[in-house]
């Protein structure tokens, strides 16, 4: 088949983890012998910010690592429709698109595109702005993608859609995975942006205070830390080492102890299921985990094996000390969260689900270079 895929940015993961994750679905698609085209703004916000930090070279270093994935740029005044969605079977826009583009593909869906058309939505948005996610016009698309069930039943009870379904996130395992024998780098390491003050208090707690408790050795990364924020990192004894390509993280894992994910409070107080990337990349590669409260209402993992629950600060630093005491229990985490992830939680287990919702819609079986579409689809 072929897809082609909408996204703000392929090329940046600066504040953009949802390049991390697709990614990993253009890689598995090809592998599985389909097709697939990116199209990316010239303009998206993501990259423009990460040339003007970091130059050229961030952008050499993604294509140095990702060769085969080069998207076509366009600008949304100039592109031509038909030419971009000239036989595809599946086309796919990411929500952090321009409202115009998705409206443009509904649009041109509806005058006669015969292909399947899915919005991948994978974000708290749905849910903390409604107003902004109601510009998008659906009409025309086959249905939603949602990262979690909370955002999926979002779009069915606001009637943006008629049909969504539940995909996760998953790890890219190509890229995330346990990396051993580096040099040791540190004890603690966090790797997440600041952002606009959805988690400062909970990082002060979770993050910061155990880390300089317990004088660990430890170290931040990321985009977005206003001047207060680095002075909070920096005083609780961390290094701060900016944006860090989002493909170094393994080899970034692979030389500290243990790792904590402190989610969004959206994800804590109102969208329960969804963990975000950063706990399937963390389990990927092979490291303990710790995360602050958060509820895995889909059951995906299994909290206390595959990762520990600090409830506060002081759970916390009790967690943190164990681990990095206690090499059993390091050791038990590696094993039973790598084993989870390998069992349903990698790109290549997403790619197949996509098809398999491709197979529901069109009735046939897919296979490379055959349209699903054997019935007109709403």
């Amino acid at each position: 088949m072929r897809f082609n895929c909408f996204y703000h940015s392929i090329i940046s993961d600066w504040n953009n983890g949802n390049a991390h994750f697709l990614r990993g679905m253009v890689r598995e698609l090809t592998t599985l012998g389909h097709q697939v085209t990116v199209y990316e703004p010239a303009d998206g916000w993501s990259r423009l910010n990460l040339l003007a930090e970091y130059g050229e070279s961030a952008e050499e270093g993604f294509r140095t690592t990702f060769p085969s994935l080069s998207p076509r740029f366009y600008r949304l005044a100039e592109l031509d429709l038909d030419q971009a969605l000239d036989g595809a079977d599946v086309v796919l826009l990411h929500e952090w698109n321009d409202p115009e583009l998705v409206r443009r593909v509904g649009r041109h869906r509806l005058a006669g595109g015969r292909y399947l058309l899915f919005f991948h939505d994978t974000h708290h948005r749905a849910q903390t702005l409604p107003e902004t996610m109601a510009r998008f016009d659906l009409d025309g698309y086959d249905g939603v993608l949602a990262f979690g069930e909370a955002i999926r039943q979002i779009y069915l009870r606001q009637g943006w859609t008629r049909r969504a379904w539940t995909w996760h996130e998953a790890a890219d395992t190509a890229v995330f995975r346990p990396l051993p024998g580096h040099p040791y780098l540190g004890d603690l390491v966090w790797i997440g942006n600041w952002g606009d003050d959805e988690r400062a208090a909970e990082l002060r707690q979770f993050l910061l205070e155990p880390a300089a408790a317990l004088a660990l050795n430890a170290r931040a990364y990321g985009v977005r830390y206003p001047a207060p924020a680095l002075a909070a990192v920096r005083g609780a004894g961390l290094a701060y080492g900016g944006w860090l390509a989002n493909y170094r993280v393994p080899e970034i894992f692979a030389g500290c102890r243990v790792t904590v994910h402190v989610p969004r409070r959206p994800y804590v107080e109102s969208l329960p299921g969804i963990p975000t990337i950063r706990v399937f990349e963390a389990l990927a590669c092979g490291i303990p985990l710790i995360c602050s409260p958060w509820d895995d209402a889909e059951g995906l993992f299994r909290p206390g094996t595959d990762y520990l629950v600090a409830e506060d600060g002081q759970a916390m630093r009790r967690c943190l000390r164990a681990v990095l005491n206690d090499h059993h229990l390091a050791s038990s985490l590696v094993r039973h969260g790598l084993e989870t992830i390998r069992r349903g939680h990698t790109c290549r287990h997403r790619a197949e689900e996509l098809l398999s919702i491709c197979r529901q819609l069109g009735g046939t079986t897919v296979a490379p270079g055959k349209s699903p579409l054997t019935m007109e689809v709403a």
